[in-house]
Formats: C-alpha cells, sequence, structure tokens
C-alpha cells in the first residue's frame, strides 16, 4: 500500500537587502511557496501570523537585528473613523466601487504607473513594465479580486474615470489589502485612506472581523498612516495585541531582537496535514 506524505512547505531566507522603510537597515524575509489545492488554507493560517502575500509567495521580515515591522490590521466591529477619516469617507462618496476578478488591464497600469512615477519613483516597483504589473495582478492561487474606484466623467460622457485600485485577499476571517494605488494629482481626497475606509465597509457587509493592512513600521513615514485607524491590532511576539500607544513601540536595532530562523519556522502553526520544513 502506497502512502502520501502531507504536503510540507519549505521555509527559505532571502538574502539581505536595504530595507525600503528605514534608512540604513538591511532587510530579510522568511518565505515559502504558496500553491495547489491547499494555497487558500496555507494563505489564511499563515496571514494570522504575521504574512503576507505577493503572488504565489508568502513571507514575512526576518532581519537579523531588527524587529520593527509589524502585521496590522483592524478589527471591524470596534472600528470608529476619527473626524478626518469621516470627512474624507464623505468627501469621496462620488466613487463608485466594482469588484472584479484579478485581472489586469492598460488602464489600471497606467494609473499604476502614475503613482509610482509620483510617489514611490526610487521604490522597487518602478521599473516594473505592464507583464510584470499582470503578473502581480493575476498570479494569485487564492481567492482575490480587483477592487476598481472610479468617478463619472463630465457630461455628456457616460464613461467613468479609474481612480482607485486594490488587489485584496478575501481569507476566512477578513480582508487582506495586498497593494493599493490611486491617482497621485488627487492628494486632497485622502485616497489611500477613503480605500481602507471602504474595505472596512466591505467586510462589515460580509460579515468579516478583520481588515488585514499589511506592515506598519514605527520611525517610517511611509507606514505611519496606519496608526492612525482605531481598533488597530499589531502582530508581536508571537500575538495579536491592540496597538496601544505607537510611541511606545521601538524601531532600535539588537542583536537578541530576532529569534533564529528554525526557531522561528519551528513556532509557525500550519493547517492540518501540514507540517513544516526550515
Amino acid at each position: 500500500m502506497r502512502h502520501t506524505l502531507p504536503i510540507a512547505p519549505q521555509f527559505y531566507v532571502t538574502a539581505p537587502q536595504p530595507c525600503p522603510y528605514l534608512e540604513g537597515r538591511m532587510e530579510r524575509k522568511l518565505f515559502t511557496a504558496l500553491q495547489g489545492d491547499r494555497a487558500e488554507r496555507l494563505n489564511d493560517a499563515l496571514s494570522k501570523q504575521g504574512f503576507r502575500r505577493s503572488q504565489n509567495v508568502l513571507y514575512r521580515p526576518s532581519c537579523a537585528e531588527c524587529s520593527a515591522c509589524l502585521s496590522a490590521r483592524i478589527r471591524v466591529a470596534d472600528f470608529e473613523p476619527s473626524r478626518s477619516q469621516a470627512r474624507t469617507w464623505k468627501r469621496n462618496s462620488y466613487l463608485q466601487r466594482e469588484a472584479t476578478s484579478p485581472w489586469a488591464t492598460e488602464a489600471q497600469y497606467s494609473l499604476f504607473r502614475r503613482y509610482l512615477d509620483s510617489r514611490h519613483a526610487d521604490g522597487g516597483m518602478a521599473d516594473m513594465d505592464i507583464f510584470e504589473f499582470a503578473a502581480m495582478i493575476e498570479e494569485t492561487p487564492v481567492r482575490s479580486r480587483v477592487i476598481e474606484y472610479s468617478a463619472p466623467l463630465p457630461e455628456p460622457s457616460r464613461r467613468r474615470k479609474l481612480t482607485a485600485v486594490c488587489l485584496t485577499d478575501v481569507l476566512d476571517d477578513g480582508l487582506s489589502m495586498v497593494y493599493s494605488f490611486y491617482d497621485p494629482d488627487l492628494t486632497r481626497q485622502s485616497l489611500g485612506t477613503y480605500i481602507i475606509l471602504d474595505h472596512v465597509q466591505i467586510a462589515r457587509e460580509a460579515g468579516l472581523p478583520y481588515v488585514y493592512l499589511g506592515y506598519w513600521v514605527p520611525g517610517s513615514a511611509k507606514m505611519g498612516y496606519k496608526s492612525n485607524f482605531s481598533a488597530l491590532e499589531i502582530y508581536k511576539h508571537g500575538r495579536w495585541q491592540p496597538i496601544g500607544d505607537p510611541a511606545r513601540h521601538s524601531s532600535e536595532l539588537h542583536p537578541l531582537s530576532v529569534d533564529p530562523i528554525a526557531e522561528q519556522v519551528a513556532r509557525i502553526s500550519l493547517p492540518d496535514g501540514m507540517r513544516s520544513a526550515g
């Protein structure tokens, strides 16, 4: 009789490279492939443990001397918008939302390029061509949606102008905002904030308890906005906890701030029928 061994996710570590969030630091990621008929279960399980998805890979920071990057999520039931966020919600009420299958379009790529050129011209995605963009959107082994936001064009046109886009994964306990971009000319609209607020609304309507925002990094101006949302939790010391006062979280370097890779992998909780391998 033949016996099939349980699928064992293999975990790897990237080579160090310059950190995109904190100047002068080096980043390193722990990652595993996301594939096969168990991909959704693995994505659900590891997202609850601080991992993020990029195409068919799950990863989380595992820097040698730094543990500043903290996965963040909003508790939907307890979220209350601030006055500023309420104004942002009202200001963008003219936008129309449409959820589609994860297919890339020329309109999306055009908006993506304008966003990068204006906001992240020196970032790691700056040279992404249309084929790489299509891979980012379409290469997903899990339940994903592209959420598009469009504005009406002046009459007599009946067409609408694509204004913002978010690639979103649907988890068993929430929505994971994989990547979003928007019209860089509409600075006063606070579109990045609006997209998050709308995802909270979508999750609430779907009965999902969380909206996963990616990483919050104390000391990073790029990621500071995430701490402005109420009911925010961070994944720290192996558990989710309320963020509390953002100022109490340190981004200082320390040689003992990160456990050895083997210990990190050993503590990862996998779905039934899977077992990890370093």
